[in-house]
């Protein structure tokens, strides 16, 4: 296992030189760092639920300065999670290809970059939708990179169920960028995505349990059986879809809402159980198939969140 004074010298390491590239390779490096994808998502799970709390379409320009300022937060957090990543992105198949591994960018420069991004969200948010949301994002960025980055992730095959917290606060960035305060309803949301979160990732850290194994980090398919995390997977799930129908009472939603979220869980469920059942007796990847998992619960999240905001439009 990795020692604590390989993980305190991360970011101290002497940097090979940047490589030669052009321009192009630069700015799509720089873009690279703040994981796009992972942006996607998490935007997915702040827009939709401005819809749900102002009972329609909200204010274009507060949408604007919301994604805007959420996507500066994520690409923050992203950017200085791949400067402290960057000794594991080398030797991972998934991550190799990444900007700091082909040394593209320098670790001095993408930690500006990731510091300065960090500030500029703040303003942004502070600015032009209100302090509490801007206060919400700066703990979220902080979160992934002082706890999961930098404590969870090397130490405990508990660090994406505790570090996905910070996944889960755009939900909260989302209620409040519209009624400038917190209530139970976005709470239900955080927990949504919470719960998804293991299960999410852990069919993809199966897939690429290897590159974790040779790294040190301790993911639950590194050091558990593929039945056994796929056990866990249906248990998160089921715990999931529970707490996915629990916004019909508390924010009185009316009957889309529910038929939407019990239609999409019963297909996740159905999913989760068949690669349980894949999994036992097998240690093959090939027949477990945990990437079709990993879209599914891309597709779920989606889903889930456009039948959110689409709520109140919906006359049922």
């Amino acid at each position: 296992m990795t020692s604590v004074g390989q993980q305190a010298s991360a970011l101290s390491q002497p940097e090979p030189e940047p490589t030669r590239a052009t321009l192009r390779d630069v700015v799509a490096a720089y873009v690279g760092l703040t994981k796009p994808r992972v942006i996607e998502l998490l935007l997915l799970t702040t827009v939709p639920v401005m819809f749900f709390a102002a009972g329609g379409v909200p204010e274009l320009g507060l949408v604007v300065a919301t994604v805007v300022g959420g996507t500066l937060s994520a690409g923050s957090a992203s950017a200085l999670n791949c400067v402290y990543d960057r000794d594991i992105d080398e030797q991972m198949r998934r991550t190799r290809r990444r900007a700091l591994p082909r040394h593209i960018v320098s670790a001095r420069a993408a930690l500006v970059f990731g510091l300065a991004l960090g500030v500029i969200s703040t303003v942004v948010l502070a600015v032009w939708v209100n302090w509490l949301s801007a206060a919400l994002a700066l703990a979220a960025n902080a979160f992934y990179v002082l706890v999961y980055t930098m404590v969870l992730k090397r130490r405990t095959t508990q660090n994406i169920v505790w570090g996905g917290l910070a996944g889960c606060f755009p939900a909260l960035i989302g209620w409040t960028a519209v009624t400038g305060s917190l209530s139970w309803v976005p709470v239900v949301l955080f927990a949504v995505v919470f719960f998804w979160t293991p299960p999410h990732t852990w069919a993809l850290a199966l897939r690429y349990r290897e590159d974790y194994a040779n790294v040190d980090v301790p993911m639950l398919p590194v050091v558990a059986p593929a039945a056994e995390v796929a056990r866990r997977i249906v248990i998160y799930s089921w715990v999931m879809v529970a707490t996915s129908l629990l916004l019909w009472p508390v924010a009185d939603t009316g009957l889309f809402y529910p038929v939407a979220a019990l239609v999409l869980g019963a297909v996740f469920l159905v999913e989760a159980h068949r690669m349980w059942r894949r999994a036992r007796g097998t240690e093959d990847l090939s027949k477990i198939q945990p990437m079709r998992l990993f879209h599914a619960s891309n597709l779920y999240l989606s889903l889930l969140f456009v039948a959110v905001a689409l709520s109140p439009l919906v006359p049922l």
